[in-house]
């Protein structure tokens, strides 16, 4: 099978890209700037732009789309633009070339609503109550690769929770740079539980969902490592296998609250990373932990790097 795979360059991105070359699969990329991966066929090129070069969707069967904007400042139509009209683009486009699969990388955010998750199936994506300009052009992007789902062009929605793993810049490379500058605390003490997914096993659920898109085409489905564990137990073990101090701090909800709207309010559409916001309060303090059931046994997938495996290779990658 020949797969495009677009955002190759990002932790996710060159996983599954590995991925989908170790299992005998031609695999295309493209993005706006080199990924690296041996055994690709790189194209660089801008998805939101309106005269795309159709040169990379030559005789491709399968889209695995993971390019995305993922910070969490930015204007509302930047948001837009990347995540839901390159969406948009990028159906028509695989369409019009005979695609017969796609696969969008979601997220669970599309349908959080602040409230805790426990145990939480894929609900419907709802874009006009998820939190933030991410959360709602990742809700719109989903919403539109489903509608897109026929028979003859089978459609998926995965959504990986909080994936990391050895050279991860975002989620691990921000908290040891917080730590490394005692700027890591708790909210209310970190009891709350959530998931992650190592990276390896986020990338094979990829691989999986297109190879048995016809078989869960037109669904959303979670993507997690099944291992819940308190905020307070992740950010110990990530900063333990770095090798920086350890968060010792604690804040009440309610103070980091008022905290991250007001340096909200302050930090407007700067390209930098806010210190605070509502949105990652509300991710360190409250429940969010999902059943992969489902996604077992529709993809016939199973996690088969575990969390403290993960921590190990982690601990690995820093000492080298």
């Amino acid at each position: 099978m020949k797969v495009l795979i677009t955002g190759a360059r990002g932790l996710l991105g060159s996983a599954v890209a590995r991925e989908v070359v170790g299992r005998g699969h031609d695999c295309v990329v493209v993005q706006r700037n080199p990924c690296g991966v041996p055994g690709v066929s790189e194209f660089l090129d801008d998805l939101t732009h309106p005269q795309l070069s159709r040169e990379w969707i030559n005789g491709v069967e399968a889209v695995i789309h993971l390019a995305a904007k993922v910070n969490v400042t930015g204007s509302e139509r930047d948001f837009e633009r990347i995540n839901v009209d390159a969406t948009r683009n990028l159906i028509k486009i695989a369409q019009a070339e005979g695609v017969s699969r796609f696969v969008f990388a979601s997220s669970p955010s599309v349908a959080h609503t602040g409230k805790p998750l426990v145990g939480a199936g894929a609900d419907p994506a709802n874009p006009q109550h998820a939190r933030g300009y991410y959360s709602k052009s990742k809700g719109l992007g989903e919403q539109i690769v489903l509608a897109a789902n026929g028979p003859s062009f089978s459609t998926v929605a995965l959504r990986p929770h909080l994936v990391w793993g050895p050279g991860d810049t975002q989620l691990i490379g921000r908290i040891v740079q917080r730590a490394r500058s005692n700027r890591l605390f708790l909210i209310d003490g970190g009891h709350a539980l959530i998931d992650t997914c190592y990276v390896s096993n986020a990338a094979t659920a990829f691989v999986q969902a297109v190879e048995n898109a016809t078989r869960v085409s037109g669904r959303a489905l979670m993507v997690t490592n099944g291992e819940p564990r308190t905020v307070k137990e992740t950010l110990q073990r990530i900063c333990l296998a770095a090798g920086v101090p350890l968060p010792t701090r604690s804040v009440p909800h309610s103070i980091a609250m008022l905290a991250g709207s007001a340096i909200e309010r302050v930090w407007g559409q700067r390209e930098s990373d806010p210190p605070l916001t509502s949105f990652l309060v509300e991710q360190l303090s409250t429940a969010h932990w999902f059943d992969i059931t489902d996604t077992k046994r529709l993809l016939d997938w199973e996690p088969t790097i575990s969390i403290d495996e993960g921590f190990r290779l982690l601990h690995e990658s820093y000492s080298r």
